[in-house]
C-alpha cells in the first residue's frame, strides 16, 4: 500500500503542470522601449519582432516607387532560447553608402553579421540587405539593434541623398602597381598585368566526393589596381562559419569596405562562406591590412 502511494505521488509530480518545462516569455514591452521601435508578439512561435520600414530613403525598383511594404522593411525578431537566453535574428535594409557603417556598428555591440546580399534589379538607389544575429541577454541584443538602426539614421540625418561612390582617396588613372613589395608584405607570391597585381590563395575542399581547390573557385584573392600612391584592392575571401565573424571585425577594423557575403557553391564539404571587398589608398598599406585580416583568420582556422 505505502508503495502504491509513494507511485502516485512520483507520478502526480511529474505530470504537475507546474513542474513542467514551459518556454520563457519575451519581454516585448522592454524590447520596444530600448529599439524605439513598436513590435509584436506571435504567440505560436513564441516569437517577438519589431519592424522598421524604410520610409526615409525613396527606392524605385524598374521604375517604380517601391512601398516599404514590398520589401523594404527592416526587422529583428527575439525568442527565447537555453539557459534564459534570447536568441535574435533579424534583417536590416541599408543603400550603399550605409552598409559598412551599420556593420560596424553591429559587430560592435556584440551582434553576428550573416549575410550582405541584393533582392532587387534595376534599383535605386541600389539596396542590400544585411541580416545579423545573436544569441545572449535580450536587452543586449535589443540595444545592438537598436545602434544598427541609430547608425543608418544618423548617416540619412547628415546626408538625406544616399552617396554614389566610396569615400576617401582617389584611385590612379593608369595602372603602374609594384607588385614584389605587396607579394612580399603579404606573404604570397602573385601575378603582375598591365600594372596590376593579384594573389590568391586557395582553399582544400570537397564536392560530391571530388576534391577541389584554388582553381575551381575556392579560394581568397586580393587584385590591386591604380597607382603604389592611389591604388585599389578587390577580392574575395573563402572562410568556414567560425571564421565569418573575426574576418568581419577584422575587415572593418581596418576599415575595408564588406560588398556582400554570401555562398558559391552547395554541397561542398567543409561549407564555406565568402566575403567580397573594396579598399582604397595606398597599395602597401592596404596589403598590411589584407595581412591583418588573413593573420585573424588563421587564428581561428587553427
Amino acid at each position: 500500500m505505502i508503495v502504491r502511494l509513494i507511485w502516485l505521488l512520483l507520478v502526480t509530480t511529474l505530470s504537475s503542470p507546474v513542474n513542467a518545462a514551459e518556454p520563457a516569455a519575451i519581454d516585448g514591452k522592454q524590447i520596444e522601449q530600448i529599439t524605439g521601435v513598436q513590435g509584436a508578439l506571435n504567440q505560436q512561435e513564441n516569437v517577438f519582432k519589431i519592424s522598421k520600414p524604410r520610409n526615409d530613403v525613396k527606392i524605385d525598383v524598374d521604375h517604380w516607387t517601391m512601398p516599404p511594404f514590398m520589401g523594404l522593411t527592416s526587422w529583428a525578431s527575439f525568442t527565447p532560447a537555453q539557459d534564459g537566453q534570447t536568441m535574435m535574428m533579424g534583417d536590416t535594409v541599408v543603400v550603399e553608402d550605409e552598409v559598412n557603417d551599420a556593420m560596424s556598428a553591429a559587430l560592435d555591440a556584440g551582434l553576428e553579421v550573416t549575410a550582405l546580399h541584393n533582392h532587387f534589379f534595376f534599383d535605386a538607389p541600389k539596396v542590400f540587405f544585411m541580416h545579423i544575429g545573436g544569441m545572449g541577454d535580450a536587452a543586449k541584443l535589443a540595444g545592438g539593434v537598436k545602434k544598427v538602426f541609430d547608425q543608418i539614421a544618423a548617416i540619412r540625418a547628415a546626408q538625406p541623398q544616399p552617396q554614389a561612390m566610396f569615400g576617401g582617396s582617389k584611385i590612379g588613372a593608369s595602372n603602374a602597381i609594384s607588385g614584389d613589395p605587396l607579394a612580399a608584405i603579404v606573404g604570397v607570391n602573385g601575378q603582375s598585368k598591365d600594372g596590376m597585381f593579384k594573389i590568391s590563395i586557395g582553399r582544400p575542399a570537397t564536392m560530391h566526393g571530388i576534391k577541389i581547390g584554388n582553381e575551381m573557385g575556392v579560394n581568397t584573392w586580393a587584385a590591386f589596381a591604380g597607382t603604389d600612391d592611389e591604388a585599389v584592392m578587390d577580392g574575395d575571401f573563402a572562410m568556414t562559419a567560425k571564421e565569418l565573424q573575426p574576418v568581419l571585425k577584422a575587415m572593418r577594423g581596418e576599415k575595408i569596405n564588406v560588398v556582400a557575403i554570401h555562398s558559391h557553391m552547395s554541397d561542398e564539404e567543409p561549407r564555406y562562406v565568402f566575403l567580397h571587398y573594396w579598399g582604397k589608398g595606398k597599395a602597401a598599406a592596404l596589403a598590411r591590412s589584407l595581412k591583418t585580416v588573413l593573420d585573424a583568420q588563421s587564428k581561428v582556422a587553427h
